[in-house]
């Protein structure tokens, strides 16, 4: 059905036609007394509508064509606040997607009720930022500036504003001031560029940077400045629409107004006048320089609404010679980068291209920018590369991109923290870019700095429980579960005896088939890291072992005083109060005072810790391995029997630990390098041959004591000294302990 404007002789860019949309809802009662429900606020996540009705939030799925109430909010509310990512199937858009704020605007900043909600509005919970008591004036919004890797609260106070923020470096100040002579509508532009529109009747506003610094919208004709405020233009703005890159206004004095997002600024020139005003005409972008204006039209005779929908080419209206639009002066840019997601994890950098051709005789300037600078350092560099078939001269823009961290450019003061994943969007555009270029569009992609999800630690796993037949990898994935009696573990982690056993499910396609280790036995993992099914390295990090279960059945081999620690250690009980909520998940190097503080931390940095967070003095070796008479050739050590071999070596204050399998009882060639040094003595090298006669031969450590007189007794049988070299037995420096243990 065709339908009109009445005197629409502007809309004839593109078709005007008539629409049925909408869904009917069947009301089985009507209840009286309620009167007319208010709609104040209204947002898409994702899949669902969120609309803030007479002070409540509820959503609407309307791919599932449910309704629901949220749940969480205790308090009246009148705005919901939250931003769209378009990166389909990556963890971190789907959580920008998902992330929604609901307040009430007004209140005193320090006393507002703010609810957050991680579930696309489905359920809230109170929110809570740190120091906001000690911020003064109106709460005027609150909003998840993911560009920025910040949460900005909009504070009002004497007709003006200005944005606090949640996260270092950027929480230690406030942006800049701008007017607020009344209450502003809030609008984040699309793409993660840290755009802002803010507007109301009298005024339009402008922020590239997420509120750091918010501009007014100047009112041009050609490259003439009419206006350098909405305000000073004197006109009413009934409806405003953006996309990544561009801005459209819609006044009631049927003026349509179109500007572009500039890197630089933003500006908006007047179309002829259009006739297509109405108080329920709305704005709306469906393409680049595709604007569509749709009007709801009521229907007697069914309870939906049609729209009517008026479409407009912007490139087509730009063409008119009274706009003085100009001509855009680059006839190509582009990126392989464009719309894509990129990772960069910790020192490591990505290199981005993109090509521009100039119209010829122009000298266009491109320019790089990033919306996070504080997380996202770059480096720009471009050089002619050759020429197109008509003589256009081709450049190249290299760009290269890394932790800010990493270029060594900035003050540690201003760069975030490298422990602090953050996201930023790189924009690659043209300066003074011409409002003509409707199609050339800004090239963007967006930069997550943190974890790389195509990389993965997997835990080695050549001696599993499959392997050797103690457990059947298709019984482990036929929803395979164990008991845990309740003598044994505590969810709390307290190490006290549960009420309960606990049944726990195993996730074999997560942890694949168990590790085997033997109880007696020093344990260290050796984890190696994988990107895209392809082994790239065994990584020597610090890790943390978590009990999930809370299972306290194991034992410790030393004390705090004998393992010789300066300080307490930390246990789960003082750990998981500090963790509060993410307990028992936050045991990593901030929380190790008692070892980050001990002098001797500084050389045991270097080493592993297999048995103890503790170093050890040094000391002379007193223990020997003792023969048993019952067992000949068999020796027993506190460790009790089993078909290992174990070295320790200490020097200088401080204690390695090494513990390797036997093949066998009879021999084992073993070698350590790089083991440190000190003043007294460089161990570099140890080799240790172990044969039935357990005698004391083939110890090479290259160790370079001080003079000492001969030990006055022979070692015991399975006790080996230092040897500065063979045949001579200083009894100072470096000691070597070897105990050879088989099964009784």
């Amino acid at each position: 059905m065709d339908s009109g404007f009445p005197g629409d002789a502007k809309c004839e860019q593109k078709s005007i036609r008539t629409l049925r949309t909408g869904k009917v809802f069947p009301v089985e009662e009507k209840t009286q007394g309620v009167g007319t429900p208010e709609v104040t606020s209204a947002h898409f996540a994702g899949s669902v509508l969120l609309l803030v009705v007479n002070q409540k939030v509820y959503v609407y799925d309307y791919e599932a064509n449910f309704w629901t109430a949220s749940t969480g909010i205790q308090h009246p509310v009148s705005h919901v606040s939250g931003d769209n990512c378009c990166y389909s199937g990556n963890s971190f858009c789907m959580d920008i997607s998902n992330s929604v704020f609901a307040y009430l605007r007004g209140d005193q900043v320090s006393q507002a009720n703010i609810y957050f909600s991680n579930s696309r509005g489905y359920r809230f919970q109170k929110y809570t930022q740190e120091r906001r008591a000690e911020l003064v004036g109106t709460f005027g919004g609150i909003f998840s500036f993911h560009s920025l890797s910040q949460v900005g609260l909009l504070l009002v106070d004497e007709q003006m504003a200005m944005f606090s923020y949640s996260d270092h470096p950027l929480n230690r100040s406030f942006g800049l001031p701008f007017d607020y002579d009344r209450a502003l509508d809030i609008l984040i532009a699309p793409g993660q560029k840290g755009i802002l529109i803010f507007w109301s009747e009298k005024n339009l506003l402008v922020s590239r940077n997420s509120g750091q610094l918010v501009e007014s919208v100047q009112v041009r004709e050609g490259q003439r400045i009419l206006y350098n405020s909405i305000v000073k233009a004197n006109i009413t703005i009934h409806s405003v629409a953006a996309n990544e890159n561009e801005l459209a206004v819609l006044t009631e004095g049927n003026n349509l107004y179109y500007g572009s997002l500039g890197i630089q600024s933003s500006s908006l020139i007047k179309f002829a006048d259009q006739n297509i005003w109405s108080q329920e005409a709305v704005l709306m972008f469906t393409d680049v320089g595709m604007l569509e204006i749709l009007t709801p039209l009521r229907d007697v005779l069914f309870p939906a609404f049609d729209f009517q929908k008026c479409r407009l080419n912007i490139q087509a209206l730009l063409m008119d010679p009274q706009l003085q639009a100009g001509v855009c002066k680059v006839e190509l840019l582009q990126g392989e980068f464009e719309n894509k997601m990129y990772t960069i994890d910790m020192n490591s950098q990505l290199e981005l291209t993109a090509l521009m051709i100039p119209r010829p005789g122009t000298l266009p300037v491109p320019l790089v920018s990033v919306s996070n600078p504080h997380s996202l350092g770059l480096q720009a560099v471009i050089c002619e590369d050759g020429y197109t078939y008509d003589g256009n001269t081709k450049h190249r823009l290299n760009i290269s991109l890394k932790q800010q961290h990493h270029w060594g450019r900035a003050d540690p003061n201003f760069t975030s923290s490298i422990k602090r994943p953050t996201i930023s969007t790189i924009t690659l555009d043209i300066a003074n870019k011409e409002i003509s270029c409707v199609d050339l569009k800004p090239l963007t992609a967006l930069i997550s700095v943190g974890c790389d999800l195509e990389k993965k630690i997997v835990i080695q796993n050549e001696l599993s429980a499959c392997y050797h037949g103690v457990l059947d990898p298709v019984a482990l994935q036929d929803n395979y579960s164990y008991i845990i009696e309740r003598e044994a573990y505590d969810p709390n982690f307290q190490g006290q005896q549960a009420k309960k056993d606990l049944e726990v499910h195993y996730p074999y396609e997560k942890l694949g088939c168990p590790l085997l280790a033997y109880y007696d036995i020093p344990w260290k993992p050796v984890v190696e890291l994988w990107r895209e099914g392809k082994f790239q390295e065994v990584v020597e990090a610090e890790y943390v072992l978590l009990e999930m279960n809370g299972l306290f059945t194991y034992t410790y081999s030393l004390t705090a005083s004998t393992a010789g620690c300066s300080a307490q250690p930390q246990n789960w009980t003082t750990i998981t109060k500090m963790a509060g909520d993410t307990a028992p998940f936050s045991w990593d190097r901030e929380v190790r005072p008692a070892l980050l503080n001990s002098p001797r931390a500084r050389l045991g940095r270097r080493l592993p810790v297999l048995r103890s967070v503790c170093w050890e003095p040094a000391r002379p070796v007193q223990a020997a391995a003792n023969r048993t008479p019952e067992t000949p050739g068999a020796f027993k050590s506190s460790m009790g029997f089993s078909r290992i071999l174990e070295v320790e070596v200490q020097y200088q204050g401080a204690s390695r630990f090494g513990v390797w399998f036997m093949g066998d009882a009879s021999c084992v060639l073993i070698e350590q390098k790089g083991w440190g040094s000190s003043s007294r003595c460089v161990c570099a090298q140890v080799r240790v041959q172990s044969c039935p006669t357990l005698q004391p031969r083939g110890l090479w450590p290259r160790c370079r004591p001080p003079p000492a007189p001969p030990h006055p007794h022979p070692p015991p049988p399975g006790l080996l000294w230092a040897w500065d070299s063979p045949g001579k037995n200083t009894g100072v420096g470096c000691h070597f302990l070897l105990q050879a243990q088989v099964p009784l």
